[in-house]
């Protein structure tokens, strides 16, 4: 008899269908964000990745990926998240890269068993990138006089205001090489036996997804839907898990605060938003995109 309802069944029960929950994590990696804008932190995708894992008929889970990076710490942070989720479900973790997997989004990449991608897309860029600007010539054009009170004499180092000193970019240089060697450590964990012996893998360029391939960044070329049906079979389902959203957005308040339609607080958030806006355009574009 229960042969005969299978049919009656929404396809995630059917005991012939397999459903394979699928996560997007697309956006430039930061903390923070808001409804007006697609970032990724662990804040942000903690919700997302615990109901992907919650499925308890599927054997995987599928993770759509498409960032040029950002914040080292969040990117490890989601890293982490996934392979506990993974550890703690006992599920498969596939990614697929879309158009950019990059820097802290190939960190969170290697998440996956396996990493999938398409000929086209960039992946790699595995370094550190610090970048700022020089203010001290403009303020002065301008008749502005820089005051800054502190206590401790390092609490102003790189301060964009001040000329740049010799001993605080040795300093960010020696912070930039440990965080580094961090993400190299990751990788070669990660891809043991995998990686290509290349000089170039470390330095910080990308490739493509074909080039890729070739030096143990992805396992395979391909898409999503023919990978899952050609390893689960012709059946099986895709289910897209998204975040809980509000009537106006993915937050009831667009601004990210309680301050409601206050002027000065629409004001700020404005602000920090193109600041952030700006910072996002600039990781985007160091790929061509």
């Amino acid at each position: 008899m229960r042969r005969y309802l299978q049919p009656l069944l929404p396809p995630s029960m059917r005991a012939d269908t397999v459903t394979i929950p699928v996560v997007r994590l697309h956006g430039a990696i930061m903390p923070g964000g808001s409804a007006l804008r697609q970032t990724l932190s662990l804040a942000g995708t903690a919700g997302v990745l615990e109901k992907a894992f919650s499925f308890k008929r599927s054997p995987a889970v599928a993770i759509s990926i498409n960032s040029p990076g950002g914040s080292p710490v969040q990117s490890r942070l989601i890293f982490r998240r996934i392979r506990d989720l993974a550890a703690e479900k006992n599920k498969k973790v596939f990614v697929f890269v879309e158009d950019l997997a990059a820097s802290g989004g190939y960190m969170i990449a290697i998440a996956g068993d396996e990493i999938i991608a398409d000929p086209s897309s960039i992946v790699g860029s595995i370094g550190v990138v610090h970048a700022s600007f020089g203010f001290q010539e403009m303020i002065k054009k301008i008749g502005v006089e820089r005051r800054v009170h502190t206590a401790g004499k390092n609490k102003v180092t790189l301060d964009p205001f001040s000329p740049e000193k010799k001993e605080d970019v040795a300093r960010l240089e020696k912070l930039q090489l440990d965080v580094h060697q961090t993400f190299i450590d990751l990788v070669k964990e990660r891809r043991a036996g995998k990686l290509a012996a290349d000089d170039d893998l470390f330095t910080g360029l990308f490739w493509s997804g074909t080039r890729g391939l070739e030096l143990g960044l992805v396992d395979e070329l391909g898409d999503m839907r023919s990978f899952l049906k050609g390893r689960y079979g012709e059946k099986t389902q895709m289910r897209l898990v998204t975040p809980p959203r509000g009537l106006f957005g993915r937050r009831l308040n667009l601004f990210g605060t309680r301050a409601g339609l206050d002027p000065a607080a629409i004001a700020s958030a404005a602000a920090d938003g193109l600041v952030d806006a700006l910072e996002e355009r600039a990781l985007w574009s160091r790929f061509g995109l």
